[in-house]
């Protein structure tokens, strides 16, 4: 299992991906980074795996100021309710913990039991960031390379429009 920043950078040389990598002190929420990512390019990204009761995986990248209705977010899915993904599931499927997770993970999913949902804002941004499966990196790339990553990880871009998610 990849769990590395180095492994997944030399893999994304391998794939021909282009990418900037900055490193700081860990960032653990979207709050933490705020400051720090101001001064980023690209649109910035908040990252969970959650899991239904049936044991369905699902990896949620959003835009990072983007309103996730957890609530609602089966439905759209088809899935029964979400919760979050203990700690012993983040490594176990994905190779990382709290805090470190990320699209760059779906590399360590080989046995592709994690579904990727991509939030429409994130999926539409030109360029998006994720921590290099740790938090104490953040990783640019294009959305085509993006993109070009999940496909030779074996997984698809299921692009959900949260903000059309409404209550009831």
């Amino acid at each position: 299992m990849m769990t590395e920043p180095d492994a997944l950078l030399a893999y994304l040389d391998t794939l021909g991906i282009g990418y900037e990598a900055v490193w700081h002190a860990p960032v653990f929420t979207v709050a933490d980074g705020r400051e720090m990512k101001a001064g980023l390019a690209g649109a910035h990204s908040k990252n969970l795996l959650l899991k239904d009761k049936a044991g369905a995986l699902v990896l949620v990248s959003a835009e990072a100021e983007a309103e996730l209705r957890l609530n609602r977010l089966h439905k759209v899915l088809g899935t029964k309710r979400l919760s979050f993904a203990s700690e012993d599931l983040l490594l176990e499927t994905l190779g990382v913990t709290p805090g470190s997770v990320t699209g760059f993970a779906l590399v360590n999913d080989v046995a592709g039991r994690v579904r990727f949902v991509m939030e429409r804002t994130l999926a539409e941004a030109d360029e998006v960031n994720f921590h290099p499966l740790r938090n104490t990196g953040t990783v640019r790339v294009t959305q085509a390379d993006f993109r070009a990553f999940v496909a030779a990880t074996g997984h698809s871009v299921e692009v959900v429009d949260f903000a059309a998610i409404t209550e009831g």
